[in-house]
This record gives C-alpha cells, structure tokens and sequence, in this order.
C-alpha cells in the first residue's frame, strides 16, 4: 500500500552513445515512460550525454557547458513531463585536455544541482584519470522534490563510505547514483552488495541507473533504507519505478538510530 506522501522515484537504464542527439531521444523516451508510471524523479546513467569504448579524445570533443545543449534538452524534457531528470554529462573541464565527469539534475526550471565526480575509477586495470579531471571537495549539492531531498554521487563513489557519509550529513533522504559500472568477475556481486551497503548504513533510499551489457552489469534499482529492492531492472533498456514514502527514513531511524550512534566525523583531505 502506497502513502498520499509517496513520491516516484524511477531508475532509467540505457546505454549511451557517441551520438548525442540520440541519447536525448532515449531519455526523453525513457522519461516519458516513467512519468506515465507516476515518477518525479527519472536517474539516468553516468556518461549520459556521450560516451565511447575505449575512451579517447573525442570526450574533450564532445564536452559542454552546464548550459549547452545536453542540459538544455534535459530541462525541455523536465518541463515537458513535469520531472526531475538526474543524469551524467561530460562536462568541459580547464585544463583542455580532460573533461569533468558531471552528474546534472534538472528541474522544469533548469538546472538545481550539479556534482563533478571526485573519486576517479583507477582500478581494476582502467585509468579514469588520463581522461578526466577530478572534482574538488565541496559543500553536497542536494535537491528536493515533494518533501524528500535527493543527493549525487556517482558510480566509483560507491566504494568509499565516507562520500555517502557526506551527503547524508547534508540532508540527503536518497543518493541519486547514475553508474557505468564495468562488467567483470565478481563486478555485480560487488554492485549489489554496495548499493545495499550504502543504504542500510546511511538509513536512506537509494536510486542507482547503470549501463546495460555488455559493458555494464545492469540491475538497476531503488533500494530503501532498510536495504530492501523496492523496483529493479534486470539487463535490458528500461524503466523501473518505485514509490518512496518520505516519513520512512524517520522511522527506520528510530528503530535503528545509527547515525545517532557514531563516534566519528567525515574530514576531506587533499589526494
């Protein structure tokens, strides 16, 4: 049974291109789905507005402003379906030779929060960092639609608690999470268990949208505070949506009151 208060939050999955105006379309398809299904709120996956395999220079190409064409067409699509939209955009960067990996959310009225990625993806034999330009800590950017308060982060950032940590310091009832979540051995297991992690330990929900196969592992989902798959996609391009009571997190934390209970603060350092 779903409260009056309820608000739908949708996880769009779909693998973005080197064709900008065709990821538009996608979106704006997928957007559309969701709104019919009662979303206000549609995450996108990280890389968005462009992406390629293997990366090369076509990123600083392809890179744009928070207000060229990829935002633009992000808010026409908001205003359009009365939405939120978060996504990731490859934003330019001032050094010329990197971009900033960007995750943008956009209301009707334009844009109301950006997060440039601070944990680059320099593992697992990949060099995120010889193509983008990291961002500098900074104050949380948080968002809110119909009383709950969404915060960004993206894809690598799932591995380090503490930026979670942050977010929910701000405020944060749900940790918008657009992904490129590379496939490989254990790669789902290791998905999964930290978008459940995260949520259970921060008693917030969680909305993370990845890229399908063969370059994502997929399984997208809405997680709740008490770590609960409340909507999930399996591999293909979709749409799931799910209905977040804002009054939930309140009571799971009163039941489980940990982040009452913690005995230390989140400090950012210099890398």
């Amino acid at each position: 049974m779903t409260s009056d208060a309820a608000v739908g939050v949708a996880v769009a999955q779909f693998a973005p291109t080197a064709d900008g105006e065709a990821n538009l379309a996608t979106i704006a398809h997928l957007a559309t789905v969701a709104a019919a299904r009662g979303a206000r709120v549609v995450v996108f996956p990280e890389y968005s507005s462009f992406f390629i395999d293997p990366f090369d220079a076509s990123l600083v190409e392809n890179a744009q402003e928070l207000d060229g064409p990829f935002v633009r067409g992000l808010a026409t699509i908001a205003s359009t379906q009365s939405i939120h939209v978060v996504a990731g955009l490859l934003e330019e960067a001032p050094d010329g030779r990197r971009v900033h990996n960007t995750v943008v959310a956009v209301g009707p009225a334009g844009l109301v929060a950006r997060y440039r990625k601070l944990h680059l993806y320099d593992a697992f034999g990949q060099r995120e960092s010889d193509w983008v330009q990291p961002g500098v800590p900074a104050p949380p950017e948080t968002f809110t639609v119909d009383g709950l308060r969404i915060g960004l982060m993206t894809c690598y950032d799932l591995r380090f608690p503490e930026m979670a940590r942050t977010l929910v310091d701000a405020g944060a009832d749900v940790f918008a999470v657009p992904a490129e979540w590379v496939r490989g051995p254990l790669k789902e297991h290791h998905w999964r268990t930290l978008l459940h992690a995260r949520a259970i330990e921060n008693t917030v929900f969680v909305a993370a949208a990845d890229h399908p196969p063969p370059l994502g592992v997929g399984c997208s989902m809405v997680v709740d505070p008490q770590g609960v798959e409340l909507a999930a996609i399996g591999t293909a391009t979709d749409v799931a949506v799910a209905h977040l009571d804002p009054s939930a997190v309140e009571r799971v934390r009163r039941v489980n009151p940990a982040l009452r209970l913690r005995r230390f603060d989140v400090v950012a350092r210099d890398v």
